[in-house]
């Protein structure tokens, strides 16, 4: 037998290779659900729609985005949901360090979500630019283009920072 035929016979009896996810404390899960039903529920009657913009990140930002979306946070449960079109959103959610050729963009974004509306820096280099704010292609965070009304502090932000974030601006919108 090959020594490719033994590889391929041992990892298909040995199972797939993968590590633990990150331990979760479903009880501080469950109390932001609380506080997400009482103030969104009450207060606005509907969904809370955001569009995520990525402003030059190393996409950090995003994995993190996408574990608060998957099954273990399930986002959407809150009454939060993302969504692609700036014209059906409430909050617009900017990663990464604003980068010149993205300024232009991300205010054509922001002129297009209608009023009342919202602006959420996730991550410290959306923040205040990061490790990449000395780059000659960056602009520093997004502070210096649009009125930032809520920061996410880390690098990246865990899911759990990311959803009580969100639940402090669903405080503050009602």
């Amino acid at each position: 037998m090959s020594s490719l035929t033994r590889l391929l016979f041992s990892e298909l009896f040995n199972g797939p290779r993968t590590i633990d996810g990150p331990s979760i404390d479903y009880l501080d899960v469950e109390k932001l659900k609380l506080i997400a039903k009482k103030y969104h529920r009450k207060h606005r009657g509907r969904s809370m729609y955001i569009r995520e913009c990525d402003a030059g990140s190393c996409n950090g930002c995003e994995l993190e985005i996408h574990a608060v979306n998957g099954p273990i946070y399930d986002l959407e449960r809150f009454g939060i949901r993302f969504a692609s079109s700036p014209r059906h959103v409430d909050v617009l959610l900017v990663t990464g360090p604003v980068s010149s050729n993205m300024t232009e963009a991300l205010q054509r974004t922001y002129a297009a979500i209608p009023s009342p509306k919202w602006v959420l820096a996730m991550g410290d280099c959306a923040i205040n630019g990061g490790c990449f704010n000395s780059n000659y292609a960056v602009l520093g965070g997004v502070h210096h283009i649009l009125p930032v009304d809520l920061t996410i502090i880390g690098c990246p932000p865990t899911p759990i920072k990311l959803l009580s974030s969100l639940l402090t601006l669903l405080k503050v919108m009602s």
